[in-house]
């Protein structure tokens, strides 16, 4: 009889530990993958434009609410409401603020339409712009490319503009490039990129290769829109037609306009000259071209929002450290006198909702 032969027992050890410990590896693997998706989704949830019901201010109907003027704004007050859309009565702005969860980067609203630009974390972070109602339901997403910059609806909320930085993260720096799209609300569709527009400069058509459009603001009309120019080192207010798809320069040095509600008056900021970049808010009268520099002296980096026919509000961070994630929505008047004042504290992205009011 043969007999049978056995490997000694030590040998048999190493391929039981190195079974174990592949066994082992790829347990830890999944359960990194598993929890890295479940924090994805958990956080895009917690990003997602639905209505909570963790508070008695929620389910909210803004239906009621937006009945009496308004501000709506982003949140910027630490806490569990940073960036999350709000809403205060215009008479009684130092009181209790209505908060909904709908999280936005910008925003704006007109009646009863709403435009928000959103983060949409997970494994990568996405961006998406998207419509909703008093309701807080959403209406229509738009795809976009880039990190959200300006958003703004038409007076009658049938369209909008959204510009995003595309490379560059500010205005301030010179390699900065964006993409403005415009988009027809109403019907739930994409207009077009401004950079397909045709420009006109002294009468004569350009073809800019370095071209960069941003800050559009809309009249009343759904067809005429103002907007800046980057071209050759040069910024450029041009007004256009989204019917013919044209764009027309009118005067230099002219960044964010937005238009006053009876349609005579662009308030912008002008680049202050100096080695550091910063900004002046001015008002533009379109039928004398006559510039006003308003008493806030401080550098604004803002789309400016026309709170009445003879005031402008805007967006400024705190200076301190550690409130410099704070930004407080400031009013100034529009003929250049008066002083600058704190409108609504811990707020950003102001959009006034009353009768006879556009930006």
């Amino acid at each position: 009889m043969t007999a049978t032969t056995r490997a000694p027992a030590e040998s048999t050890t190493p391929r039981r530990n190195r079974r174990r410990r592949r066994a082992a590896f790829a347990a830890v693997v999944l359960c990194s993958v598993v929890a890295t998706v479940g924090y994805g989704i958990a956080v895009s949830r917690r990003s997602s434009p639905v209505v909570a019901q963790d508070s008695s201010l929620r389910p909210v109907d803004l239906t009621s609410v937006l009945a009496t003027p308004v501000v709506v704004f982003r949140s910027s007050e630490r806490g569990p409401t940073y960036g999350e859309v709000s809403v205060a009565k215009l008479d009684d702005l130092g009181g209790p603020h209505v908060v909904t969860s709908l999280q936005c980067d910008r925003v704006d609203m007109v009646a009863t339409v709403g435009l928000c630009l959103a983060a949409s974390p997970g494994i990568y972070t996405n961006y998406k712009a998207f419509t909703f109602d008093a309701k807080m339901r959403v209406q229509h997403g738009f795809n976009i490319v880039g990190i959200p910059s300006r958003a703004r609806l038409s007076p009658d909320g049938r369209l909008a503009a959204v510009t995003t930085f595309v490379s560059g993260h500010s205005y301030a720096t010179g390699g900065f490039s964006t993409a403005t799209t415009l988009y027809d609300v109403s019907a739930g569709r994409e207009i077009g990129n401004l950079e397909s527009f045709s420009v006109t400069r002294d009468g004569k058509e350009i073809h800019p290769t370095d071209a960069n459009l941003w800050g559009v603001t809309f009249d009343r009309d759904d067809d005429r829109l103002y907007a800046t120019l980057a071209t050759g080192g040069q910024t450029y207010l041009v007004v256009g037609s989204i019917r013919a798809r044209t764009l027309r320069t009118l005067t230099t040095n002219v960044e964010c306009p937005s238009l006053s509600p009876d349609g005579t008056r662009i308030a912008f900021k002008k680049r202050a000259q100096g080695t550091l970049v910063q900004w002046r808010l001015t008002v533009l009268d379109l039928a004398t071209m006559h510039e006003t520099p308003l008493a806030e002296t401080r550098s604004v980096d803002d789309q400016a929002a026309w709170f009445d026919q003879n005031t402008v509000t805007y967006g400024l961070p705190r200076t301190s450290d550690q409130d410099s994630v704070i930004n407080d929505v400031w009013s100034v008047p529009a003929d250049g006198s008066g002083t600058p004042a704190v409108l609504v504290a811990q707020a950003w992205s102001p959009a006034f909702v009353q009768a006879g009011i556009s930006r």
